[in-house]
């Protein structure tokens, strides 16, 4: 199997969709991305902090897997790291796969894995159609969003480009992930 690992990081301090690939950025425990718009102990995404304010942040990271870039790619769409909001991109690891409780160590970093996110209709700004080319469904038909993971910071550090990842999963049994 190959090493899974970090292909980019990305940062932006307002609420845009897209966020600005850097050369690193620096996770902070139970707080999120140093400077970013989604960091913080409660919930920062403006939908949901209008509903619930109080509510903890279940999303302080974001993390996509580049290969949906690639499937994005097939289907005539061009995804570039950071564009899908995400503040880290992954390759050679199945993130959607990945058990509620899951947790990835980069470097000294320790990344608690929360739950999948929803895409959002600002995705179709990116390329047309991309909203809707980010929803699959499981082998039993139920459907489920394709566009990352949700998670909380454990342990701070910095993480970079070629930053490899390790997997470290719950004990069993394993639940399947949900939106959060």
């Amino acid at each position: 199997m190959t090493q899974p690992k970090v292909v980019a990081v990305a940062c932006d301090s307002t609420h845009n969709i897209i966020k600005a690939v850097q050369a690193e950025i620096t996770l902070i425990a139970g707080w999120g991305v140093e400077g970013d718009a989604h960091a913080g102990e409660t919930i920062q995404h403006r939908y949901d902090k209008r509903r619930n304010p109080t509510a903890p942040n279940l999303r302080q990271i974001h993390l996509i897997h580049a290969e949906l870039f690639d499937q994005m790619a097939d289907q005539g769409m061009t995804v570039r790291p950071g564009q899908m909001g995400e503040n880290i991109t992954t390759r050679n690891i199945d993130i959607l796969g990945l058990p509620q409780g899951t947790r990835l160590k980069i470097g000294s970093a320790v990344i608690k894995v929360t739950g999948l996110r929803n895409p959002c209709k600002y995705l179709n700004t990116i390329a047309p159609g991309l909203m809707k080319a980010c929803l699959a469904k499981h082998e039993d038909g139920t459907p489920f969003p394709q566009s990352g993971v949700m998670g909380v910071i454990i342990a701070g550090g910095v993480v970079k480009a070629g930053d490899a990842i390790d997997i470290i999963l719950p004990p069993k049994p394993h639940q399947r992930l949900s939106p959060v």
